[in-house]
């Protein structure tokens, strides 16, 4: 006996180190963080050649093929196609459980913004300014380590990678094809890389995001330019709102003490910005003014018409008002408040107090079509550092010099295959 009991020791120990787990336990943090240190060089070989191919909305072919010959090269089953160029992997555990998906986006940007890195994009007008590469790099990376303990999974885990979110169609149109009737899911999380310290992880409950709105004011035409200026002054007046000194708008502070996402004092709270409202003709005998209004509080929306038309009225110029109306407006990234605090405790729990920080703000400006996914299946989305000061990077999603600090992935993949792994754990 104690011969067998030192052959099973010295076949398991070894197996235990390199980061696998003996099937009848539950996966640990540890060996995913190794597994995850063993594949990150790959992915980041993936990534560069993702980042050095950018394809728009609704193109992306090359992109879909990588990341489906990928999975199947780990084991999964591929579903390919059930609207664009979406794909989608299946990894099952060996044992009955729930079904958690993790989501990812396919498309780039149509920009010409700088791209400074040395394995820059080689289509011209096309660039990963929002860091869509780095997002199908750590799910890629989630899935490869997770695969490698489909034994001790209870539960299926479904990898998600969406076509056009930039437009942001593609979640919808996944869903309305069927996505969650062939495939039932349970929960769904998601990650967006962006202008905080490299491998910070921010999360809150509710919204990420404040709600974003276009709103359009229809004037019978007639107001002279300055008229037309000064009504859109007393509009954007009349409907701005932000806490004393703060400055929402200036989201390049997102991530500075004292003001940004990870403060009680941040600026990034009860706020309503309204960028300037452009005039534009669309026939004879009418102008309107258009401009995009970002809200943290919803129970504030419904206010917004009835507010410019009283000021539209207040003006003068209210015979010329034909109608007020919001011209678009998209849901925005909603976090399940049990699963937020569920996933926060997990993290914290593998990896420390640190390791997940609290958002006490909305970020302006920016929204994501994982809200749609949100409305079906309880979920969470993540914000993930991927800016590095020490090193030049700033992740600030959709500007000039956009970079990502390639250690977020380490972080991205080892945290969040950790998560699903404890939600698919006995």
């Amino acid at each position: 006996m104690i011969r067998l009991a030192a052959l099973l020791l010295a076949i398991l120990v070894p197996l235990y180190a390199a980061g696998q787990t003996p099937p009848e336990h539950a996966v640990t943090a540890q060996a995913i963080a190794l597994q995850t240190d063993r594949a990150h060089g790959p992915l980041v070989a993936l990534r560069r050649d993702l980042h050095a191919h950018p394809e728009l909305a609704g193109q992306e072919a090359r992109t879909a093929a990588t990341v489906a010959a990928r999975l199947r090269t780990l084991g999964l089953e591929v579903q390919i196609g059930l609207y664009g160029h979406s794909v989608v992997g299946v990894l099952r555990g060996a044992h009955a459980g729930r079904t958690i998906a993790w989501r990812a986006e396919l498309d780039a940007l149509q920009t010409y913004l700088v791209d400074a890195t040395p394995f820059r994009s080689q289509t011209p007008g096309v660039h990963h300014g929002c860091g869509h590469d780095t997002h199908i790099a750590i799910a890629l990376g989630i899935a490869e380590v997770l695969a490698q303990h489909r034994d001790q999974l209870h539960g299926n885990a479904v990898f998600i990678f969406q076509p056009e979110e930039e437009t942001f169609r593609g979640a919808k149109a996944m869903l309305d094809r069927g996505l969650l009737t062939a495939l039932p899911i349970d929960e769904i999380y998601g990650v967006h890389v962006t202008a905080l310290p490299v491998g910070q992880i921010v999360v809150r409950h509710g919204e990420m995001f404040a709600y974003q709105r276009r709103i359009r004011i229809a004037l019978k035409d007639g107001l002279t330019a300055a008229e037309i200026e000064q009504l859109a002054g007393q509009v954007q007046g009349a409907l701005a709102r932000s806490r004393p000194q703060a400055r929402p708008w200036e989201i390049q502070r997102i991530a500075e003490p004292g003001v940004g996402l990870t403060s009680a004092t941040t600026a990034f709270q009860d706020y309503l910005i309204v960028d300037r409202l452009q005039p534009t003709r669309t026939g004879a005998g009418t102008v309107n003014l258009e401009a995009d209004l970002y809200e943290t509080d919803a129970a504030r929306l419904a206010s917004i018409i009835p507010r410019v038309t009283q000021v539209v009225e207040a003006s003068g110029h209210g015979g010329q008002l034909l109608s007020v109306d919001f011209i678009q407006q998209n849901p925005t990234v909603l976090n399940d408040p049990a699963l937020t605090r569920s996933a926060m405790q997990t993290i914290r729990q593998a990896f420390g107090a640190d390791a997940v920080q609290l958002a006490h703000g909305q970020g302006p400006f920016f929204n994501d079509d994982f809200a749609y996914f949100q409305q079906r299946v309880p979920g969470v989305y993540f914000f993930l550092g991927g800016s590095n000061a020490d090193k030049g990077i700033t992740a600030m999603n959709h500007t000039p010099n956009f970079a990502v600090d390639e250690e977020s992935m380490r972080t991205g993949v080892k945290t969040f295959a950790t998560l699903i792994a404890s939600r698919l754990g006995p």
